[in-house]
């Protein structure tokens, strides 16, 4: 990777811009200043996402190149400048003169290293007074930094860092195609899900030279981040939670199911906790389904990569399985549903006054449940499984 061609542009500094006539100009000299001492070939490129300032305009006179984006949106202006980028390398970064584009060498060494992505850190690198608001250097970027690190793996400590430098066509090969703001984010989860090589460099942070508000929103843009992080994780939105609540409602039913139980200073639990137990059952089997199913249909239609243990998991599977299986737990509920009816038979369809009986109905219809839930996954799975139309069936 070390190799380099006399006559191929090595690095191309991208920048996105839409409306930053205040601050482009500088952005664009301390680029090239950049490029003429470090004698690298590269090229400065801005990816113009509608302005109707004179950015443009200041743009061609630095004789730069620009690209127009019509499809408005952070990511669809910097997914337009990375296919139109002739480096083998692109660092990328917000034309706002918030980041120095004259200081890449970090970046650049990292990437002659084989490195695919390499992140900046700016609570490493240094912040300067009134450049981040403290609620998102205090709280968001670090909580949400923490849930990225902990869903993903993203051994980063600055996931929201804009200055970046990456491999281009190892990023083109994840095929992203978040238009807004979640680009950036979507880059670092599809590359740490793909296991990329990633690393970070410091980096600094600017007051943004611009006089006019940012464009980002800090509770609309931090739910817009969360959302995308639990989408794209159906472990920790569906399965480990259904784990959890449905690990708890077995122990509680195994517990309550011999009959009441005093814990302490006469407070006794008995059926009624029972049937929350039961009901927990359901329900942690129902995001654990829900998991199952997202976690399919994200990976048969290449939003997420193969994983190893999920796919270790269900590596098995078949619909002809999962009905089997479904079959034998209502098998079993059926069972004891039939034996708690002909309970209520020998007493003539009268008062139950056996609590035994009543467990075992309410477990009863809670395998019949389970069953049907089974069941219906198990088709769900199938239908996910069938080829998209066009594409050679897998039996073929």
């Amino acid at each position: 990777m070390n190799e380099r061609n006399g006559d191929e542009i090595e690095l191309t500094i991208l920048m996105p811009c839409l409306n930053e006539a205040e601050t482009i100009g500088v952005c664009i000299d301390k680029a090239l200043s950049y490029l003429a001492r470090t004698g690298i070939r590269g090229e400065v490129l801005i990816a113009d996402n509608g302005s109707i300032d004179n950015s443009r305009t200041i743009s061609s006179e630095k004789n730069v190149r620009v690209v127009l984006v019509e499809q408005r949106g952070y990511g669809a202006a910097l997914r337009s400048g990375i296919a139109a980028a002739r480096g083998r390398y692109v660092i990328m970064g917000d034309a706002d003169d918030s980041y120095d584009f004259a200081r890449l060498d970090p970046f650049v060494a990292k990437l002659r290293e084989g490195y695919d992505l390499v992140m900046g850190n700016r609570f490493r690198g240094g912040i300067s007074p009134g450049a981040m608001p403290v609620l998102h250097r205090y709280f968001g970027n670090p909580l949400l930094g923490l849930i990225g690190r902990l869903f993903f793996g993203v051994e980063v400590g600055d996931i929201h860092c804009g200055l970046r430098g990456f491999h281009r066509s190892r990023i083109v090969e994840l095929g992203l195609h978040t238009p807004g703001v979640g680009f950036a984010r979507e880059m670092i989860t599809a590359a740490s899900l793909r296991k990329y090589a990633i690393t970070e460099v410091p980096t600094t942070l600017s007051k943004a030279g611009r006089s006019r508000p940012p464009h980002l929103r800090t509770w609309r843009d931090g739910w817009r981040h969360l959302r995308f992080l639990l989408i794209f994780s159906p472990r920790w939105l569906f399965i480990y939670p259904g784990v959890a609540i449905m690990t708890l409602g077995l122990l509680g039913a195994a517990f309550l199911f011999r009959g009441r139980v005093e814990i302490a200073n006469g407070v006794v639990i008995d059926i009624h906790t029972f049937l929350v137990a039961s009901i927990a059952i359901l329900v942690g089997l129902q995001s654990i389904s829900f998991g199952v199913i997202a976690r399919r249909f994200a990976t048969a239609y290449g939003f997420l990569p193969q994983s190893e243990r999920p796919g270790a998991l269900f590596a098995g599977f078949s619909l002809e399985r999962g009905l089997l299986l479904a079959l034998l737990i209502g098998l079993a509920g059926m069972a004891g549903l039939f034996w708690a009816i002909s309970a209520w038979v020998s007493v003539s369809f009268g008062p139950i006054e056996y609590p035994l009986v009543l467990r075992v109905l309410v477990l009863s219809l809670t395998a019949v449940a389970v069953s049907m839930q089974i069941a219906a996954t198990s088709f769900f799975l199938s239908i996910i499984d069938l080829p998209i139309r066009g594409e050679p069936s897998k039996e073929a």
